[in-house]
């Protein structure tokens, strides 16, 4: 097992669900990815839950804010890019056109983090760890393994995070944007077009690495969630599904035909 100690700046670290049911979303994606939960109290009330295999955590899910449940906003995961000056990131963020939804703050003595926007509205975070570095399983089955801009506006995002994290791109003869950190190819983006239906909004969606896609959205069904995108082939990369979990969460899970990058910073455990 390749246990991640550290990640680069400017590399996704994490990634969480805010739900408007914590009850039921752990046991939809226990019993879809075998995650086992961690609750831990929070300093503002309530609990936030690590997500974990054998130990080692892999994602985090906590309760949506009460006026977002009174709106009936559904489901979401975020994703959160790694950086050891979070202050500094936010002031990028703001200057590049992008929101600052709360300055950056301390979450007791886990790390440092602020949430923002990019000028087309795509939600991020950005996170400064102390105790806890984000994802210590990346890049194997039932873990995070890609992080995807899906945008409108793609011009504006690839000159916004090359700006703001230092990101190379390239595109391909599709035209879909890989995005670099340091050199590590680390997440995508491709562009939203007419087929897109106009209720879904620019985000970064998560994919999950599988071994059986079919299998998968075959348990997602059987456990209340909503195939969306059945089975399809990515090109030469894989396979993919995109589901719906049952508060309205959408991420996707993928396999693929070759080995997949090891994870960044990693020891073997």
């Amino acid at each position: 097992m390749q246990v991640v100690k550290r990640y680069p700046d400017g590399v996704f670290c994490w990634v969480d669900l805010s739900t408007p049911d914590p009850e039921a979303a752990k046991a939809f994606y226990a019993g879809l990815f075998g995650w086992e939960v961690e609750d831990r109290p929070i300093d503002m009330g309530g609990v936030y839950s690590m997500l974990q295999i054998d130990g080692k955590h892999v994602a985090g899910l906590g309760e949506m804010q009460p006026e977002m449940k009174a709106q009936g906003v559904p489901a979401f995961w975020s994703s959160y890019v790694k950086h050891s000056d979070v202050d500094g990131i936010a002031a990028k963020m703001a200057a590049a056109g992008g929101g600052v939804m709360f300055p950056p703050m301390d979450v007791m003595d886990s790390g440092r983090m602020t949430i923002g926007t990019d000028p087309t509205g795509t939600l991020f975070g950005v996170w400064q760890p102390t105790g806890h570095i984000g994802a210590e399983l990346v890049n194997m089955p039932n873990t995070l393994v890609w992080n995807e801009l899906q945008t409108r506006q793609p011009a504006e995002a690839k000159a916004f995070y090359e700006t703001v994290f230092d990101w190379t791109s390239a595109a391909d003869e599709n035209g879909y944007v890989t995005f670099a950190a340091d050199g590590r190819t680390q997440a995508g983006m491709i562009t939203m077009d007419e087929n897109w239906g106009p209720e879904v909004p620019n985000n970064w969606s998560v994919y999950f690495m599988v071994e059986d896609v079919a299998a998968k959205a075959n348990l997602a069904q059987e456990l209340g969630g909503t195939v969306m995108v059945p089975p399809t082939q990515a090109g030469e990369m894989g396979t993919f599904a995109v589901i719906q979990d049952p508060q309205g969460g959408v991420f996707n899970v993928m396999s693929f035909k070759g080995p997949v990058d090891p994870p960044p910073g990693y020891e073997k455990a």
